[in-house]
């Protein structure tokens, strides 16, 4: 953990509300948006939901519009009257490139735009998730305790501090990886949705910085050629879901309203609901029992 002088208010909150929420354990809940606009934005910012992936990969990759997207989430009555910069609903990135592909640039650039966590499709083996965690993290102090694994994010953080209402040198200090740093406002979820991943389980998931294993079914079912609703695709997510509890790391995944109980019942501990086609009555209904929980 680097050092760095704190703001004089605002200091000691916990920034990113899916961290806090999953310190308290309670499940985070929020839906997946591609249409990255931000009037969309805004109204997805007033939702009841947790946090938004805001989906990259099978939209256009194009930072200006995540750029305008982030802008529309913030919601300056909302700090006003609560006190707090604490996003009501955290922003988190699905790129477009996968695990394997080690493209720190595109890391590098959504950070750099003040969002506060990534997903990265299709990891399959701890080196890929050790590539994820080192692009998301600024080298540490030398005498730092947490200090491996090093990272290699470059500095330029004066628009992501601005984004989070923080000093420069106090963004430093806590943009960095949840639960490796204790005090970090930053995720890191990978997504494992191949059978390597599925091999791969319990490395990737033990990986210091990793701060979540998010289960992909589909792609997942495709790659064991099997249909979506197959007992073959069931199992594997189970033995990813039992290599996260091994490792103390919480493992989500996409499911309808009435698989959210059940979700929850096995031990998984955050779920995407839904899209941005809209908030519907299944969505809003899984968000229910959800918080029911």
């Amino acid at each position: 953990m680097l050092l760095a002088a704190a703001s004089p208010a605002f200091s000691a909150e916990r920034l990113n509300r899916v961290v806090e929420l999953l310190e308290q354990n309670q499940p985070p809940l929020g839906i997946f948006a591609s249409e990255i606009d931000p009037r969309a934005a805004a109204a997805l910012a007033a939702a009841p939901l947790d946090f938004i992936i805001i989906d990259m990969e099978h939209s256009p990759y194009d930072v200006t519009r995540l750029q305008s997207y982030l802008l529309g989430m913030i919601d300056k009555r909302r700090i006003a009257s609560t006190g707090k910069l604490q996003p009501a609903v955290t922003p988190i990135v699905r790129l477009p490139a996968n695990g394997r592909e080690h493209v720190e640039f595109m890391i590098k650039q959504v950070l750099d735009l003040g969002v506060f966590g990534v997903v990265v499709p299709h990891v399959g083996s701890r080196e890929d998730a050790l590539a994820a965690v080192r692009a998301m993290r600024y080298a540490q102090a030398e005498n730092a305790r947490d200090r491996e694994p090093e990272g290699h994010r470059g500095v330029g953080y004066g628009w992501a501090a601005r984004y989070w209402g923080l000093a420069p040198l106090e963004y430093v200090s806590r943009a960095d990886l949840w639960p490796l740093d204790p005090s970090g406002d930053l995720l890191l979820w990978c997504m494992i949705e191949s059978r390597a991943g599925v091999e791969n389980a319990s490395e990737i998931a033990a990986t210091p910085g990793v701060g979540g294993i998010f289960l992909g079914p589909s792609d997942l079912a495709m790659s064991l050629g099997v249909p979506e609703g197959s007992p073959k695709v069931e199992a594997a997510m189970v033995k990813v879901l039992d290599a996260c509890r091994q490792a103390n790391v919480p493992c989500g995944t996409l499911v309808g309203a009435g698989g959210v109980a059940m979700r929850l019942k096995q031990g998984f501990r955050f779920l995407a609901v839904g899209s941005d086609s809209g908030i519907s009555g299944g969505v809003d209904r899984a968000l229910r029992i959800g918080r029911s929980k």
